[in-house]
């Protein structure tokens, strides 16, 4: 992908400090130096990846310190926006060179048009064979950008860095929002990268299995773990192994040293008594009692002071082990009114037509607990037909039906209200639920005591996404169907094990719409749909071949 690049391509940032302006602290003192090769920067949600890439990128200033690139940087945001008016070879940057091009061939010797060329004068040849390997081989240059799907719209945005011939390349979440051909392509543009740096931010196991290593960002710093995802999380299995072991070693110290400081004070208790009953028995001189009463106490508190810095050295150990310790807790909770009986009829679809998307004639019967698993190419009308089958959007034709209580979680989360607490958010889903039984369900969430009452706006993207997951589960009544759209979109990792969970927890019949593979399989997928001008039925290694396929179904 890149032909030449300039022999110091790196990226490095010297005590880096970033703060927001609220005054929350991103970076205190940061420094990395990221070299050649594919990096997958990682971490969860809220540690600063997206901050780290744009303050790298230049699109934001720190408070402190410096970044250097060495040689030319191209980045690409998580928020793609192309003025939909745009022709392809102007949101490309080529749409210049190729007009003097064609003014050359036309005739026209200008020497502003040999300027606008420079050396590149096989650019529409070079424009076109990067589309192509990208899976955009059908866009011509000379159509708009409204157009294109919103796969394609950032794919287009990665042809115009590639074609950039960039040293230095920041992905940050590049597959979000892509379908399964469109990850291919993505997965093999990684792939072909041979030299200068390559940075992506990303919760895709897949993508993340072709970096050369990882990097961590962990609470303000990076740690480095060489090969891709799997090597990585057998590294941290080994390092949670360890770090458990000398846990369980501390906490046998601290109460081995704890013992020891009661023994020692009873020591001392029991020879102040016997020393006391001395005195008295001996009437010493009062003032040799004095002194031999202040050499004791002198004696015992060195005694019990040499005790206590000992104990206080263990906890501060069994601290230490304990920040090694990973918080990937998992969501445990009941829900058994979301149960449904085996023959169940969960919903119907009957010669429907969606009013955007391809589908022309739908057919579907869902039963029982089956879990559903809704794929297609970007643009098939995944997200159209949840919310036809939520009664938010009417069919052009047939019908939509669900005979069981229901419940939607869209891409955006928009079932919180900002301005209330978790609390709050999921008793207004849940009415006549009390705010006691609220609370116990919402610890096995992971929001306990004071974090249930955080207003939603102040919460992270992966405590968001649990909230809202919370507010939409614990809902009453109890949702028998669970339909989600691109759930694992913008989690951490850690987040999409949680969710994993939960869903785990949960009894009823379950759609799925998602790019995720790794995450439909681990969600216990029983039947999967693919979207196209009908309703499917594949299987997951079908749909894994479709990853290869120029079309899909």
């Amino acid at each position: 992908m890149s032909e030449s690049i300039t022999p110091a391509a790196s990226v490095t940032c010297s005590a880096l400090s970033f703060h927001w302006a609220d005054g929350t602290t991103v970076f205190d003192g940061l420094s990395v130096s990221i070299g050649r090769g594919r990096t997958g920067l990682v971490g969860a949600n809220g540690s600063g990846k997206s901050t780290l890439l744009r303050l790298l990128a230049g699109r934001l200033r720190p408070a402190q310190g410096s970044v250097t690139v060495g040689g030319t940087l191209a980045y690409l945001p998580q928020n793609i926006t192309l003025d939909t008016a745009l022709r392809v070879d102007q949101a490309l940057g080529v749409a210049e060179r190729r007009a003097a091009l064609r003014a050359i061939e036309a005739g026209d010797v200008g020497e502003r048009h040999f300027e606008t060329v420079g050396d590149d004068w096989d650019i529409e040849e070079r424009t076109l064979a990067t589309l192509g390997s990208l899976g955009l081989g059908d866009v011509e240059l000379d159509r708009t950008v409204g157009q294109l799907s919103g796969g394609e719209t950032v794919l287009l945005r990665l042809a115009a860095l590639l074609l950039e011939r960039p040293d230095v390349l920041l992905l940050d979440e590049p597959t979000n929002n892509l379908d399964l051909f469109a990850r291919r392509r993505l997965y093999e543009a990684v792939d072909s990268w041979r030299s200068g740096v390559l940075v992506v931010v990303s919760h895709d196991r897949d993508l993340l299995e072709r970096v050369d290593r990882i990097a961590e960002l962990r609470a303000g710093s990076v740690s480095w773990y060489g090969g891709g995802w799997s090597a990585y999380q057998e590294a941290v299995a080994t390092q949670q192994e360890a770090a458990g072991r000398m846990l369980r070693a501390a906490e046998a110290d601290v109460r081995r040293q704890k013992r020891e400081l009661e023994e020692t004070q009873t020591k001392v208790a029991r020879r102040e008594r016997h020393n006391k009953k001395m005195d008295t028995q001996r009437r010493a001189p009062r003032i040799v009692a004095g002194e031999l009463k202040r050499s004791s106490q002198e004696s015992a508190g060195r005694l019990r002071g040499l005790q206590e810095d000992r104990l206080n050295e263990a906890r501060e150990r069994r601290e230490e082990a304990a920040d090694a310790i990973r918080d990937d807790a998992e969501i445990r909770v009941s829900l058994p009114h979301t149960a449904v009986p085996a023959r169940r009829a969960v919903l119907r679809l009957h010669e429907l037509r969606l009013p955007f998307g391809r589908l022309r004639e739908g057919e579907l019967h869902v039963n029982g607990p089956e879990r559903v698993a809704l794929v297609g190419r970007n643009g098939a009308g995944k997200t159209t037909l949840l919310r036809t089958l939520t009664g938010e959007l009417a069919p052009l034709s047939g019908e939509a039906r669900t005979f069981v209580p229901l419940r939607f979680l869209p891409q955006r989360l928009d079932v919180l209200d900002d301005e209330l607490s978790v609390t709050a958010n999921v008793a207004r889903m849940a009415p006549g639920v009390t705010d006691q039984h609220i609370r116990s369900q919402l610890a096995r969430f992971l929001f306990r005591g004071a974090r249930a009452q955080q207003p939603a706006g102040t919460l992270s993207g992966g405590e968001r996404f649990r909230a809202a997951l919370a507010a939409t589960m614990l809902a009453a009544p109890a949702p028998q169907l669970l339909m989600l759209d691109e759930p694992t979109n913008n989690l951490d990792l850690a987040s999409v094990r949680q969710l994993t969970s939960a869903l785990h927890s949960y009894e009823g019949a379950l759609v799925i719409a998602s790019h995720d593979l790794p995450f439909l399989k681990a969600a216990g997928i029983t039947r999967w749909l693919l979207l196209g001008e009908e309703l499917r039925e594949t299987t997951a290694d079908e749909v894994r071949d479709l990853l290869e396929a120029p079309e899909a179904g």
